[in-house]
């Protein structure tokens, strides 16, 4: 078989390559074998991250038992959870597309011939699809897994978003600042990614549908040995992938990335997952649309409710069968590309042997929770090319909500004023020029609708952003505003006391000002200035496309 690989060790001209591959403590025994990539993002700072060195060592056993010859590479990460609610947010998503640079960098510079993936959070999961898409080799995922979640003195499963709304509850005084630390101490009880379906899992499910990572990527907890087991799998499964010539574009295509969506309207993902599948798609070659988000989501049924929006946590979603129990029922709906390619088979081959649904974590489409989606689309004069939101995880009271306009520049302008008792029932927050040129990158919400639903107004107080909300926010909160502020878009042109009408179930969002006043401010209206005008974010904030588009760089 010709290798990839060859180009740095075969031949009299390589003998220089070879020599500094021995140096590595490379034998010829080796040399002769496919090298394979394994890019981890193993650090001690995210909790999520802290144990893929042990991840790493089973996907090398399983390279090795397979013929091949694996050798490490790392990269970066940024926990959105410790990033949260300061300047560290900026770099959030900012840092997806340094990911996906740094693994097309090391990969082709090093010509490997074929590469394992392993991430466990937010950005660091589509960061590194990206560049499976881009590189086109040989390509599988295996992530460190999923938190297990806490247990509360009562014995009700908690996780990170216990202590973001408790933060709100001891504002308000509802909780004493003791049993806020006793929290503190017990919500985040284990290594792996924090337990709800927020962004970070919601992404290493969608990996499944994706056909890149093996059953039971997305739900095997952290801790558990079996997800050793599945590493060293996915190390024997890519060498799998390199002799039958089977790259990441075979598997991850037009067909795969519906699946994607189809499963993350059934589970009602993090809103996150429509910036990164969006951003997949477009790195891939087959490009979509919020009109394929909306129809994708008026067609699929809500299948299950993992928090936040409802009581569960991903242990008891892997309980019952994981994905492949929801794959199995999107299947039998006939909602699924069955022919689409995964990196263990057909999706028809999958679902023969996916596990009926249990009734109660995963429902059937005749019982589910909802007909349609757990993620929406909204529009509107406020939103002329797309608004998100978790309708799965927003009370049904809330649907439709009609308030005033309470404007805030930034993120911390409005927690200021939430923290702070200045909002009242019914006001409609407004957090602006958050987007991802204007923030820039885009950064998450959670800690002002944590405190909002912590200090009791979740169901009399609407929050509207061209940031984005953390997988873990809950409540009626609309998130990637399109057209942002910094672009000029309406929601720069917004007032304090405007009235905004929001209907979720209908897909609106309204400015209830007229047109000729809104071309009279927009008349008016002068771009920001930059906020950074070096480094980083000075080069994100120039290249980056709008929230609708996936927020690639152009």
């Amino acid at each position: 078989m010709q290798l990839r690989s060859d180009a740095i060790k075969k031949g009299l001209a390589r003998a220089p390559h070879r020599s500094l591959l021995k140096a590595d403590g490379l034998t010829d025994e080796e040399l002769e074998r496919p090298l394979v990539a394994v890019i981890s993002a193993q650090n001690e700072v995210i909790p999520g991250h802290m144990h893929l060195q042990t991840i790493a060592d089973a996907v090398k056993a399983g390279v090795r038992m397979a013929g091949g010859t694996p050798l490490q590479i790392n990269t970066i990460g940024v926990c959105d959870g410790i990033a949260m609610n300061h300047e560290g947010m900026h770099y959030s998503l900012t840092s997806r597309e340094v990911i996906a640079d740094s693994v097309e960098c090391a990969v082709q510079g090093h010509q490997f011939d074929a590469m394992v993936l392993i991430p466990s959070c937010d950005k660091i999961v589509p960061g590194m699809l990206i560049a499976a898409c881009r590189l086109n080799i040989p390509t599988m995922l295996v992530s460190g897994g999923p938190m297990l979640a806490g247990r509360d003195k009562q014995g009700n499963e908690t996780d990170l978003n216990t202590l973001f709304d408790a933060v709100g509850q001891v504002t308000a005084g509802t909780m004493t600042e003791e049993e806020c630390a006793w929290f503190e101490n017990t919500a985040c009880p284990t290594c792996g990614s924090c337990s709800g379906m927020f962004t970070a899992n919601s992404i290493c499910c969608l990996s499944e549908a994706l056909g890149l990572a093996l059953p039971g990527n997305g739900t095997i907890p952290a801790v558990y040995s079996e997800r050793i087991r599945l590493a060293k799998h996915t190390g024997m499964k890519v060498m799998e992938l390199l002799e039958k010539g089977t790259c990441a574009l075979d598997i991850i295509n037009e067909k795969s990335i519906h699946n994607g969506m189809a499963l993350d309207m059934a589970f009602g993902g993090s809103t996150n997952t429509m910036l990164h599948l969006t951003a997949i798609a477009h790195a891939a070659g087959c490009p979509v649309t919020m009109d394929d988000w909306d129809r994708i989501s008026a067609e699929t049924p809500n299948l299950t409710r993992i928090a936040p929006a409802g009581p569960l946590h991903i242990e008891d979603l892997n309980a019952v069968g994981g994905i492949s129990a929801i794959m199995g029922e999107l299947g039998r709906c006939g909602l699924l590309n069955t022919d689409a390619l995964t990196c263990h088979g057909t999706v028809e081959e999958w679902l023969a042997e996916c596990p009926p649904v249990d009734g109660e974590v995963v429902r059937s489409k005749e019982n589910a929770f909802s007909q349609t989606g757990g993620l929406k689309v909204v529009r509107g004069n406020l939103a002329p090319d797309c608004g998100v939101v978790k309708k799965s995880a927003v009370d049904p009271d809330m649907w439709q909500h009609s308030g005033p306009a309470r404007v805030f520049e930034s993120e911390e302008e409005a927690c200021k004023a939430i923290f702070g008792g200045k909002i009242n029932p019914g006001d409609v927050v407004v957090i602006r020029y958050e987007g991802p040129a204007g923030g820039p990158g885009m950064r998450e919400m959670l800690t002002p609708t944590s405190a909002i639903c912590g200090m009791g107004l979740a169901s009399s107080v609407a929050l509207i952003t061209d940031g984005r909300f953390s997988g873990a926010s809950k409540g009626p909160c609309i998130g990637h505003v399109s057209p942002e502020a910094a672009a000029g878009g309406p929601i720069a042109l917004v007032h304090e006391g405007d009235i905004i009408d929001i209907d979720i179930e209908a897909g609106r969002l309204e400015l209830k000002v007229s047109d000729e006043e809104l071309a009279a401010r927009r008349a008016a209206w002068q771009p920001p200035a930059p906020k950074y005008t070096t480094g980083v974010l000075s080069r994100y904030a120039k290249l980056v496309t709008s929230a609708d588009k996936g927020a690639y760089l152009s």
